[in-house]
């Protein structure tokens, strides 16, 4: 009997998670792990990678203990990660040479400012890489640990370091330090890779003084990458699929052609919109990013990030202590029937797109005496709708400037935060269009499982998956839009004041 079950490794920036999908795309078994983060100072965020693999080994056997398969009757593996954050280590010994920078760090600023201060280079880096220069992306990052760590540049001369992003760590200890690759939606994160030819860009790494024996080869999200040592779980598996999880959540929502969109509700959220094999440059503070590829035929999307997602039910219960546990956040902003005016930009790491302010920081404002932590509660859940609304337009105003082919008509969304009505209904007040939520929620992992299980055998082709496709729940939009320009206007009021001199 063919095997028909795949093993999905979902890497983020809070927790390591392991799934086992059966090929219909329903969970067999789950395990998480959260792990610790790292703040030396303001604006900085590190990871330990060795902790990073730790739980993300454990959490891949627990699931597969819970799942009561073998190693043996797994088709493939899957790997989606966090993405930009960045790590070196010694090819010799594996050991990293300091923690993980994560992709919300902002160190780096200074040097970014510097890049875009040389003439035609902001031009240059987008051409190229579809990016905004930015402390958000790996490049600057890979340049800071050259310039802190003592030796490193010394020793990334000689080709003794490596550098990867998650996927590539995690690929790398998964096969016992035998493959050193990542894919095409990982690399175009790095501000390094040049997109349009899915190649490393000599002249970006010569700017960033970044020598090429650091990087990982490049291939296809959905491909044979090696197989894992048979000493970590009891019998090899086929390596078959990697994908940024935006990338992956993109795949695993079946939005493979142009003008199908999704957003993902997590640390911070991330809305893709398709785009085919064309290229298309914004004009609204949208990057355009590498899409999972099954072939070497590149495929394109458009991105926008918001750095502060769900984070912000994080600050509320760990910051603020208003709540106990995530999971309260909603009953308590619907013991109001509105923000009562509050609004809550939560920019505690700057502002991602479509603003791209590294010096933004949060703030709550319209506040009364008639104000309340339920007050707060709400606007900081509604502050997410608020900041995916923005992507949304701007990626409308690309549209009528000719850029996206096609115009987003629905927005399919996942990650943690979608199962909450409250804030799902209220971004499809904000949108004007249906927000659909599917019946698995879990599709950064499925897309790493779907690309893993494509490159074996257990999917034929894409329309096959995407028949896989299956609607929970569409939101659809009731408040006048009179209502909405309103409350849009009043967002954006609130950025302009967290970015004040």
């Amino acid at each position: 009997m063919a095997k028909e079950h795949l093993l999905a490794l979902d890497q983020g920036t809070s927790s390591s998670r392991a799934i086992v999908f059966h090929g219909s795309g329903r969970i067999v078994a789950m395990a998480q792990r959260e792990f610790r983060q790292i703040y030396p100072q303001p604006g900085w965020v590190e990871h330990d990678a060795n902790e990073i693999w730790g739980t993300q080994l454990a959490v891949a056997r627990e699931a597969l203990a819970k799942s009561g398969l073998k190693a043996g009757e797994i088709a493939a593996l899957g790997i989606t990660n966090q993405r930009e954050t960045t790590l070196l280590w010694h090819r010799r010994t594996g050991i990293p040479i300091h923690h993980a920078i994560v992709w919300q760090d902002r160190r780096t600023e200074p040097l970014c400012a510097q890049l875009r201060a040389r003439a035609g280079f902001i031009e240059r880096v987008r051409h190229s890489t579809g990016l905004v220069i930015d402390p958000y992306f790996s490049g600057t990052k890979i340049r800071w640990l050259l310039d802190h760590v003592a030796g490193a540049h010394s020793d990334a001369a000689q080709g003794a370091l490596a550098f990867g992003t998650i996927d590539s760590w995690l690929l790398w200890q998964l096969t016992g330090g035998r493959v050193h690759a990542t894919d095409v939606s990982n690399a175009s994160r790095t501000m390094l890779f040049d997109i349009r030819r899915n190649v490393w860009d000599p002249e970006l790494l010569s700017a960033l003084q970044i020598p090429g024996s650091l990087l990982p080869k490049v291939l296809p999200s959905s491909c044979e990458y090696g197989e894992t040592d048979a000493s970590w779980f009891g019998a090899p598996i086929p390596i078959a699929g990697i994908a940024g999880d935006q990338q992956s959540a993109l795949f695993g929502q079946a939005c493979f052609k142009a003008g199908l969109a999704k957003n993902t509700y997590g640390t911070g959220c991330f809305m893709l919109m398709h785009s085919g094999e064309r290229f298309e440059e914004s004009s609204n503070g949208l990057i355009t990013t590498a899409a999972a590829q099954t072939t070497a035929v590149p495929q394109f999307a458009l991105e926008g990030s918001v750095f502060i997602g769900g984070a912000v039910v994080q600050w509320l219960r760990d910051g603020l202590r208003a709540i106990a546990g995530s999971g309260e956040v909603q009953a308590l902003a619907e013991s109001v029937p509105d923000a009562g005016g509050v609004m809550f930009v939560p920019a505690f790491t700057g502002l991602g797109a479509p603003y791209w302010n590294a010096d933004a920081r949060g703030a709550i404002v319209g506040l009364s005496r008639g104000s309340t932590v339920a007050h707060i509660a709400r606007a900081a859940l509604e502050s997410i709708a608020f900041q995916c609304a923005a992507l949304l337009h701007a990626m409308a105003r690309d549209a009528q400037v000719g850029g996206p082919p096609a115009a987003v008509t629905e927005l399919r969304v996942d990650g943690g935060a979608s199962v909450n009505d409250l804030l799902m209904q209220f971004q499809a007040d904000l949108l004007g269009i249906p927000v659909v939520r599917p019946k698995v929620v879990e599709t950064t992992a499925l897309g790493a499982a779907y690309l893993a299980g494509l490159a074996v055998g257990v999917y034929k082709n894409l329309d096959e998956l995407a028949a896989l496709w299956q609607v929970e729940r569409r939101f659809l939009p009731t408040m006048p839009r009179e209502r909405v320009q309103e409350l849009m206007a009043g967002w954006e009021h609130a950025v302009r004041q967290t970015v004040a001199p």
